[in-house]
């Protein structure tokens, strides 16, 4: 009997540490409709898991056992499994869902739906649509505040961040923004939310307690117009010094030091440079380009790439599970 319980110990323990701290990165491609799992040691792509058409956002589930698969063409999110690496199950999520963030408890969950030019907010326990709020044209971006209390959407269309009220789901503030806002970052204490304007080759910083435009950093990449610098993606580092900013088209990621607001360093990577993901002790950058089929691995530290890794037709963004 206690060779039998030793065993099932062992076999729970060895689930335990298959299913948190993987080591693994998981790329969505939007032509492949499956996901580029990468071994974050090797730098080396170790299998694939096909998915719903067209995925795009990932985003970790409470407990980071599970993760949520965005696909626009078949209207929902999977939700797969890390320790097994095969989908456990879909939500349906409404037309041309782009991206999500999820409320802190993870009760909720907030969903751009492009077609629709709507947030649409599910319950993540029935599954079901609570509410959608219609916004500007074409939202993409959106982003949970840290105490839960708002939620920001971009419209790209309209040029407008939307500021949302979650306890009353009414737009309270609409704040104008540079050309084609795309994504957001909040800093390292919330008071700014950074937003990329793709269009303006800009990211304007708001503020988050007056809701007002505070600064805008305009980016320059010798050699190229400022057409074909396209900020999408950023992520801050974990030290809240450093907003990673991917400048789309011009091929580079800018380093921009968060308190003088001035870009560090350009790290040429590949084409269309549009999400960027860092490892919890911020010594990698993980660079998806869109336009080149592939994933830009950037050494913090150095500012310099390490590899770039071929992960499936029209990548979309990488998830780290570290």
């Amino acid at each position: 009997m206690l060779r039998l319980i030793a065993s099932l110990l062992a076999a729970l323990a060895v689930h335990t540490a298959s299913a948190k701290d993987s080591g693994l990165v998981f790329v969505s491609s939007e032509k492949d409709h499956a996901l580029a799992v990468v071994d974050a040691k090797t730098l080396a792509v170790t299998s694939t898991i096909r998915v719903c058409k067209r995925p795009r956002h990932l985003q970790f589930l409470p407990g980071r056992e599970q993760f949520l698969v965005v696909c626009g063409d078949s209207h929902r999110a999977d939700i797969v499994d890390v320790a097994s690496r095969k989908v456990a199950g879909s939500i349906a999520l409404g037309d041309d869902p782009e991206a999500l963030d999820l409320s802190p408890d993870g009760k909720f969950a907030y969903v751009t739906n492009e077609d629709e030019g709507a947030l649409g907010i599910f319950d993540l326990t029935s599954r079901k649509l609570v509410k959608s709020i219609p916004v500007g044209k074409e939202p993409e971006g959106v982003k949970v505040s840290p105490d839960g209390k708002r939620v920001y959407v971009t419209s790209e269309v309209a040029n407008m961040v939307h500021v949302i009220d979650t306890v009353t789901l009414s737009i309270v503030k609409n704040i104008a923004v540079g050309k084609r806002p795309r994504r957001f970052a909040f800093s390292a204490d919330a008071s700014e939310l950074w937003v990329s304007n793709e269009l303006g080759s800009s990211v304007s910083i708001v503020s988050t307690h007056d809701l007002s435009v505070k600064q805008t950093l305009t980016f320059e990449v010798k050699g190229m117009r400022s057409d074909d610098i396209t900020p999408v993606g950023l992520t801050l580092s974990p030290d809240g010094k450093t907003m990673f900013v991917g400048l789309g088209r011009a091929n580079h990621v800018a380093f921009v030091d968060v308190e003088s607001r001035q870009v560090r360093s350009l790290v040429l990577v590949g084409k269309r440079a549009w999400n960027v993901s860092v490892t919890r002790d911020g010594t990698r950058l993980f660079v998806v380009n869109g336009l080149s089929d592939d994933m830009t691995v950037i050494d913090v530290p150095a500012a310099k790439p390490m590899k770039t890794i071929a992960v499936g037709r029209v990548p979309y963004a990488a998830l780290i599970d570290d």
